[in-house]
């Protein structure tokens, strides 16, 4: 079993809307993410605070949001553009919500740490900023 005090940085809970719960739900019973991710989504699930997506805040990560985030350790920001899996394009510079950054920050808030596997080693990321695309 994975020690959960490394998986958690903080004990403030997710708020996703109810469709992405299902779906990050589905993604664990799929078998696509490694043990630790899962032990983690699992966690995260288990306290997430569901909602209407009209009722989401602003500043919380979902489809249809960009994103800049910050991996901590070397100061680098990235900024993706989340989407439906089925709309995800690289030539649109969009990426699928199951996308492995993906799955780590959705349903956490603008200034929110997180924690996630990565091919190379655990990552940490700072969320710096959240915007609505639509």
């Amino acid at each position: 079993m994975t020690n959960t005090a490394v998986l958690k940085l903080d004990n403030t809970p997710i708020i996703l809307s109810r469709g992405i719960f299902d779906l990050l739900r589905a993604h664990i019973r799929s078998k696509k993410l490694s043990k630790y991710n899962e032990a983690k989504l699992e966690l995260e699930l288990k306290s997430a605070n569901q909602v209407l997506r009209s009722a989401l805040p602003a500043n919380i990560v979902d489809v249809d949001t960009r994103v800049r985030v910050k991996e901590v350790t070397t100061g680098n920001e990235f900024t993706y553009d989340l989407v439906a899996p089925a709309k995800a394009r690289n030539k649109h510079n969009t990426i699928s919500i199951l996308s492995p950054i993906s799955v780590a920050i959705l349903g956490y808030a603008e200034g929110a740490e997180v924690q996630w596997e990565m091919p190379d080693g655990v990552k940490v990321y700072k969320i710096e900023e959240v915007t609505k695309l639509k």
